[in-house]
């Protein structure tokens, strides 16, 4: 098993980040509908966990077949190697989901693909068992159906890649972290200058800016699932995470503020800096928005306000935007950047974007307003 084929997956509209970021790691790419692809080793799988901001999970493909008949799917699943994937005593929960597909059940296809696996495994395990134990080391595996064709996965990630391991807490409509990642590599903020997020919460864009300005890699602080793999080289694990730390750049230094008019949020946000080791780089402070003010040429703004939807009544989230308009206006040469899925903010914000972009938070449909300061 020296090469893989690699699947990270995304959120749509996150895609050509994602391909980005694994192209800065040397890696060629395909992209695809809320994944990239990629054609690697055991070290590609370790890096792409441990780096990749945008990403929501790396998996590896096992095998890809037509699937027409649950007696097919069976068969299938049964020729594929799977005495190379699943350790000695592996558990192994198949989730499944299936679009446009004869094989419409998912729980059928649940338990077809886990028998599959148990009497493929059954046949290189103690001779004469007629059972697998299930004790050790958990390989998630994922039977995903579309338009008849059958895909078995397994995920090495475990958590999802936003859980970076040190949120604490979080207020009642929070961004994920791959998506903020993916607002601040959108900006054209280099560490150099001020990064602002006064709507900021419990702090996640802040706190990513602070490690992509120190260029720290997301997973630095956390646990995979596949680290426990018997495959698995735990060699390349420790090369890797040293890595990690040689290529962080701690001593960079950074201005970045979060504010908030919420001083529970802001207490919320200070916990969760100090947790990630940020005390000390990022500012937290309780404000409105309309008190803003800042005192430096260049810089940029990047928040995420309420949208009237799922955090406070709509005409207060409308004057919040014309505080905006108001506040920015005379911050000509800084870039801003707001993301919402008002359909009127540009109207209520009194200015048009320079350019816009489609995201999700979530299932919310939302747009990335972007406005280019004036460079000076």
């Amino acid at each position: 098993m020296n090469k893989f084929k690699i699947i990270a997956t995304c959120a749509m509209g996150l895609e050509a980040i994602v391909a980005k970021e694994v192209r800065a790691l040397g890696y060629d790419c395909q992209v695809d509908n809320g994944k990239v692809i990629v054609q690697g080793d055991q070290k590609a799988i370790v890096r792409m966990n441990l780096w990749l901001r945008c990403a929501d999970r790396i998996k590896v493909e096992i095998g890809q077949f037509s699937a027409l008949s649950f007696d097919e799917l069976f068969e299938r699943t049964k020729e594929l190697p799977w005495e190379l994937y699943i350790g000695t005593n592996g558990k192994f929960p198949v989730i499944g989901k299936s679009v446009k597909s004869q094989l419409s059940s998912v729980p059928d296809c649940q338990r077809i693909v886990k028998k599959a696996i148990v009497e493929r495994i059954k046949l290189y395990r103690s001779e004469g068992a007629d059972w697998v134990e299930e004790s050790g080391p958990t390989y998630p595996i994922e039977v995903a159906l579309l338009k008849d064709k059958a895909t078995i996965l397994m995920d090495t990630s475990g958590s999802g890649l936003h859980k970076r391991g040190f949120r604490l807490d979080q207020g009642e409509a929070p961004i994920k972290e791959t998506l903020a990642a993916a607002l601040v590599q959108l900006t054209n903020w280099t560490p150099d200058k001020p990064f602002i997020d006064p709507c900021c919460g419990s702090g996640t864009i802040v706190l990513e800016a602070a490690l992509i300005g120190q260029n720290i890699a997301p997973g630095f602080n956390r646990e995979f699932i596949s680290e426990q793999w018997q495959w698995m080289d735990q060699g390349i694990w420790n090369e890797s995470r040293q890595e990690v730390e040689d290529l962080a750049n701690y001593d960079q230094p950074l201005q970045i503020i979060g504010s908030d008019i919420d001083h529970k949020m802001i207490q919320i946000a200070k916990g969760n800096a100090q947790e990630a080791g940020f005390s000390d780089l990022i500012s937290f402070k309780q404000m409105q928005l309309k008190d803003l003010r800042v005192n430096t040429l260049n810089g940029v703004i990047v928040t995420n306000p309420p949208y009237g939807e799922r955090l406070g009544d709509k005409p207060e989230v409308e004057q919040l935007y014309r505080d905006m308009g108001e506040v920015f206006s005379p911050l000509d040469t800084w870039s801003i950047y707001i993301l919402t899925s008002h359909p009127h903010f540009e109207q209520l914000y009194g200015k048009k974007a320079t350019k816009k972009r489609k995201l999700f938070n979530g299932f919310i449909k939302t747009d990335y307003y972007q406005f280019w300061g004036n460079k000076k």
